[in-house]
């Protein structure tokens, strides 16, 4: 399995990316970090959402980084628009400063990729754009659980219709999904091949009607698996 971290491979075109926050500190601390490497090119800059949304799409780049809170139109329903608006959207992780903010919640709810803090380290920003790249999920299961719990606090979830869909092998993967696992660490936990895997992933994802796997947590959390199944 390729490392988190591990720039792309020689000869393929730089991966792009679109920085959206209000303060201009920030954007040129993330740009000057990320174009420190050979496969990383900073494509533009948003200050807004309202600035962000016609600038991704004219743009179309691979990942954004997206602020949760910005004037005019916040990170959630900027990426609301981006997704709902593409026809092959870029993968979104949204930044913050608090991993326990409503607004990250409520962002990932919207099909961002995973969230990222602002307090983290160079390597870790840079791995992050580089997983969600390939297409994977950036997931904090502890964060994740903290977040759904805290949403779904004022009663416990009856189970989606879904869930009585899964077949045990599904409702395991999903389980594993939860905890962060990646399709390779499943591979091996569930003594599988890596394409059965892929398999379950993707029918677990149109069972629950997810676009990614991060979606696809939410709904565990919120649809009663996590506590039922």
């Amino acid at each position: 399995m390729t490392a988190p971290n591990a720039p792309a491979a020689a000869g393929r075109p730089p991966l792009r990316i679109v920085l959206c926050d209000d303060e201009r500190m920030v954007r040129t601390a993330l740009r000057v970090i990320l174009e420190a490497e050979d496969d990383l090119e900073v494509v533009g800059e948003a200050a807004t959402g309202a600035q962000a949304v016609p600038l991704v799409r004219s743009l179309a780049p691979d990942v954004v980084l997206m602020d949760v809170r910005m004037p005019e139109i916040d990170g959630i329903r900027a990426t609301e628009q981006i997704l709902a608006t593409m026809a092959d959207p870029p993968r979104i992780v949204v930044v913050t400063t608090f991993e326990n903010d409503a607004y990250v919640y409520g962002a990932l709810r919207a099909g961002a990729a995973g969230f990222l803090l602002k307090r983290a380290d160079p390597d870790e920003l840079i791995g992050a754009v580089r997983l969600v790249a390939r297409g994977d999920s950036l997931l904090y299961p502890a964060a994740v659980r903290s977040l759904a719990a805290a949403h779904t606090a004022a009663s416990v979830p009856a189970a989606a219709p879904w869930v009585a869909r899964l077949t045990g092998r599904e409702a395991d993967v999903l389980r594993l999904m939860a905890t962060g696992l990646s399709n390779h660490e499943m591979s091996e936990h569930l003594g599988v091949g890596p394409q059965t895997v892929k398999t379950h992933v993707a029918s677990v994802l149109a069972k629950t009607g997810a676009r990614d796997r991060t979606q696809a947590v939410i709904a565990a959390y919120e649809g009663g698996f996590m506590k039922n199944g």
